[in-house]
């Protein structure tokens, strides 16, 4: 059980080549792709999966009295439901058997990865189980994410019942909503492991990037309504245009950035033969905690609001004292000091949870034992602790990086709409944050795995 692209780090295995960027021009990968027949057919596969994915959005789950502006309504001070609504390609706003997308699935491995990493007793199992394991990992893991299915379509109905209209609902009527919802998403996650098997790439982090894709023309069309009607201006979409480029091209250059670390094997007799002896590399992802920084810490900011609905929102005094926290949270506030103050607070965030899943992911430990053990060692560093100390050195060095860069690409989608002079209640979420973050990642990773496949015929051959 891995997470998706773009979600977690990478870096953690040594190789002689330790390059993430793409070796052959995009657009001649795509032509040698498509002209070959075996690779054609996985990406035809991949489309016809996609336009399935397309029609489930569109199919509603049966709400009585509850429309799509309700729904909105609820999620506007809700930084993690426009994240989830964003990554459903817009399957929660118009309350589709999608709507929870693979959401609970995301949560549940992260769950489990971090289980697997902190019991002794199951890392052992996964480490020596072997296909065993992973696949008992896999249903505990499956298991789980249609329990969380259960609980966080059930929330969203709370959240949801400040609407008028969905506060009759019954027992019976919220049981079937979030029974649709729990089928959706399952179901979503079937079309990821079959793009997996039968297609090319990531399948779960394929149907998150169609998710995103999908979004895309509702922002696009809430800008052109703003434009026509004189509140945004022909000069904000430059300043977007420049903001979404720049930021692209950080993102790649960040996402494809890596500390290598030089290896040493050492020349042992096999038979009659020298064997050993080669320089490798050790590639440590500069971003090596993904997108996972930013999804903790938008779960955080919006954990006053939820609450502060708990407990009655504006009609008791915790209600109201959540509320005010959660202003002082949002980076998204048009109060310049509740801006200020929940922009430090998120930079914060990312930066405690970069360095708290980059310790999850990287065991400077089992590194430095696995080097001892295969006879490997780094130049002028002794094994042991010594190769310890050092890479435990260069991870946190490389994770304030990381960590910088990833605070700029999610401060930006905040700040995008106040260079680009674009009115508060427009949101856009493809100028920076999470889900341009996916996207870039995403496409690399397919990139790689097609080229990869095309380099492996050409050795063939």
């Amino acid at each position: 059980m891995s997470l998706p692209a773009g979600f977690g780090g990478g870096g953690g295995s040594y190789s002689s080549k330790g390059d993430k960027g793409l070796s052959m021009p995009l657009l001649e990968t795509l032509r040698l792709a498509w002209a070959d027949e075996e690779l054609r057919g996985r990406i035809i596969f991949v489309i016809t999966m996609f336009s399935v994915f397309t029609l489930g959005v569109h199919i509603p789950v049966p709400v009585p009295g509850l429309s799509s502006s309700d729904v909105m309504k609820s999620l506007e001070n809700l930084p993690a439901l426009q994240l989830l609504n964003s990554m459903s390609g817009g399957a929660l706003r118009r309350l589709s058997i999608f709507a929870l997308g693979l959401n609970p699935y995301i949560t549940a491995s992260i769950i489990m990865q971090i289980l697997y990493t902190a019991v002794p007793q199951w890392k052992k199992e996964l480490q020596e189980g072997g296909e065993y394991a992973r696949k008992q990992q896999n249903k505990k893991t499956r298991g789980l994410t249609i329990a969380l299915c259960l609980i966080q379509g059930w929330g969203l109905l709370k959240i949801m019942s400040m609407a008028p209209a969905i506060r009759n609902l019954s027992v019976q009527q919220d049981a079937m909503i979030v029974l649709f919802w729990t089928a959706g998403a399952m179901f979503v996650l079937w079309l990821g492991e079959q793009i997996s098997e039968k297609g090319i790439g990531n399948g779960v982090s394929l149907m998150i990037f169609a998710g995103i894709i999908l979004a895309l023309p509702n922002q696009f069309d809430t800008l052109m309504v703003n434009y026509k009607n004189g509140a945004i201006h022909w000069w904000s979409f430059v300043i977007l245009g420049i903001l979404f480029l720049g930021t692209t091209w950080i993102i790649v250059y960040f996402t494809t950035a890596q500390r290598r670390i030089p290896i040493q094997h050492m020349r042992r007799m096999v038979g009659t033969r020298m064997m050993g002896g080669q320089t490798s590399y050790l590639p440590l992802s500069v971003n090596m905690a993904g997108v996972m920084p930013i999804i903790f810490a938008v779960s955080l900011i919006g954990l006053p609001y939820q609450f502060s609905i708990m407990f009655g929102g504006q009609k008791s005094p915790i209600g109201r004292f959540l509320e005010t926290l959660a202003a002082y949270l949002s980076p998204s506030s048009q109060d310049p000091l509740q801006a200020l103050t929940g922009s430090i607070a998120y930079t914060v965030l990312i930066f405690f949870f970069t360095y708290f899943w980059t310790a999850i992911q990287y065991n400077v430990e089992d590194i430095s034992n696995n080097l001892k053990r295969g006879g490997s060692f780094i130049p002028g560093v002794r094994p042991g602790k010594q190769t310890k100390d050092f890479l435990d050195g260069v991870i946190s060095r490389v994770t304030i990086v990381g960590a910088g860069f990833i605070s700029v690409v999610a401060l930006v989608q905040w700040l995008a709409p106040r260079l680009s002079g674009i009115p508060s209640g427009v949101k856009i979420s493809i100028i920076g944050g999470t889900t341009l973050l996916i996207m870039v990642s995403v496409a690399l990773d397919t990139m790689r795995q097609i080229e990869a496949n095309l380099l492996m015929k050409q050795y063939g051959q």
